[in-house]
């Protein structure tokens, strides 16, 4: 019953939570800048646990969309994807880096093995639509902390592009390694075009 729990039970939270995620993103979107939520970098920073933006794969079904949450703390992750904090923010110079539960939570990232080069991942900000292609995946050591680097794999390097990483567990039902996708901005598009 509790491995039930684990991989079915947990998804029912996440559900909730991400139907309130969705609700209060597109809330906030409509609402000038400097009246959305605030955390405490000030206005136009998103608090932690709050919705960042809306996460879309084609490859992964035209109904696979997810609420990004801002952190990656266990609480945060339980509500879905969450952003690095410290990391670039959608469609900005530097690594816009996501991590998600493969397995538990309404496993966000499981199906993420099944990406291929060029895919897209589509980022809805409040300010515009990012779309990434991807350029690559591999598994690496929890150790690796390069891969959320501003430019990924290659710390110390000054970015020139905007790129973004997906992190997993891997392999399945394990935390032995983690799942790295990497991609880079293909194309912007400003809300309304």
């Amino acid at each position: 019953f509790f491995c039930a729990y684990l991989l079915w039970g947990t998804g029912s939270y996440t559900a909730r939570q991400q139907t309130l995620l969705r609700e209060q993103f597109l809330v906030d979107r409509e609402r000038p800048l400097n009246e959305q939520r605030q955390g405490p970098a000030g206005p136009g920073r998103i608090r932690l646990g709050g919705a960042l933006a809306l996460l879309r794969i084609p490859r992964l079904g035209a109904d696979y969309q997810y609420a990004v949450v801002e952190g990656v703390g266990w609480e945060q992750l339980r509500m879905g994807p969450g952003h690095y904090p410290g990391t670039a923010m959608p469609g900005k110079i530097g690594n816009f880096v996501l991590s998600g539960h493969r397995t538990t939570y309404a496993a966000p990232f499981n199906r993420i093995d099944e990406l291929r080069r060029g895919d897209e991942i589509v980022i809805e900000a409040r300010e515009a639509r990012y779309t990434y292609r991807v350029t690559g995946m591999r598994a690496v050591d929890p150790t690796e902390l390069e891969v959320v680097a501003p430019v990924p794999g290659q710390p110390g390097r000054m970015p020139t592009s905007a790129w973004i990483t997906l992190s997993t567990c891997h392999p399945e039902y394990s935390a032995a390694q983690r799942l790295i996708v990497s991609g880079e901005l293909a194309k912007r598009e400003g809300r309304g075009q």
